[in-house]
């Protein structure tokens, strides 16, 4: 699941590398049938973003039983190779949509997961900043947008490689706190100077870094909730959702240019608290399998009697 998130998120980092570059394209067209370049740009991305959403619903499948090109036979190999890697395949019988919520809620797996990735998503936050951020070190539009692509380039192979360690490694812990680490470093560097070269390292450092641990976070949190599938998709709405919500506060942060103090300083307390965070969920994942083979119940938010069977252990 990591390398297959890493995968997905590889394609978003593509767009932030050459995103800039074809926006300023776009605003080049300023005056054309009497529009602003802004509006050209909303035009142009909104009408690409719609317009292939519309032709790929046409035949991207939903489900692997709905794969039109696998056979019978591949169908079910990859429905299997799904269940076990989620650890979904727990005989769990569908329950109401309310007490699909009330599982999800007092899951305490939920809100430590919730957590580690929400104190990674407010250190990301520079990412919505970046060309402004990068404009600081003294360069005009274009070359901002062109040096803000080599860190994004870098982004992609790393989360990649990552990705790949961790499932090959079947571990996540330290594939989540290592990326971690270099953020702490990336933000110590730049709220400590406002030299060009030290300034630029630290953004081709932290790109990487985030998303290499959003990622497998993410993957963290589909093989840690048991329980019926409506549960589960509440719970990976829940956590989005509020994961989310630092693109809207932390925007207040960027406002002392060139230096943003402030903005690098809650970035590196957040990466140090998803440090603190994830360190809390090893111990308490520890902890539950330690039970698992002590032949205690974990209760209700704990694997059922068939996955124990099967060896279910909780991926540390």
């Amino acid at each position: 699941m990591a390398l297959r998130s890493a995968l997905f998120y590889s394609g978003s980092q593509i767009g932030n590398a050459f995103g800039g570059l074809f926006a300023l394209a776009i605003l080049e067209l300023k005056g054309t049938h009497g529009l602003e370049g802004w509006r050209w740009l909303f035009i142009v991305e909104g009408a690409m973003t719609v317009g292939l959403s519309a032709i790929f619903a046409t035949f991207i499948p939903n489900k692997p039983q709905t794969v039109r090109w696998l056979t019978p036979q591949e169908k079910e190999r990859s429905i299997f190779k799904l269940e076990m890697d989620r650890s979904s395949k727990d005989a769990t019988d569908e329950v109401p949509i309310m007490s699909a919520l009330k599982m999800a809620c007092t899951d305490p797996k939920v809100w430590v997961l919730c957590a580690v990735l929400f104190l990674d998503f407010i250190a990301a936050s520079v990412t919505n900043f970046f060309p402004v951020v990068i404009a600081g070190l003294g360069f005009n539009r274009t070359i901002t947008l062109a040096i803000s692509c080599p860190p994004y380039v870098i982004c992609c192979f790393v989360i990649v490689a990552n990705g790949w360690h961790s499932d090959k490694k079947n571990e996540r812990f330290l594939h989540v706190v290592i990326p971690m680490a270099f953020i702490v470093l990336g933000n110590i560097i730049a709220v400590s100077t406002t030299n060009t070269a030290a300034r630029y390292v630290a953004m081709c450092i932290l790109p990487s870094s985030f998303y290499s641990a959003s990622t497998v976070i993410l993957s963290w949190i589909s093989s840690s909730m048991t329980g019926p599938a409506s549960k589960r998709a509440i719970v990976y709405a829940l956590i989005n959702a509020i994961c989310n919500t630092p693109n809207i506060w932390t925007s207040y942060l960027y406002y002392d240019s060139p230096r943003y103090i402030a903005a690098f300083a809650v970035d590196l307390a957040a990466a140090i608290g998803g440090i603190t965070m994830a360190g809390f969920l090893y111990l308490y994942l520890r902890n539950q399998n330690r039970k698992i083979e002590r032949g205690e119940d974990l209760g209700k938010h704990g694997p059922t009697q068939v996955q124990i069977e099967t060896g279910f252990r909780y991926q540390l």
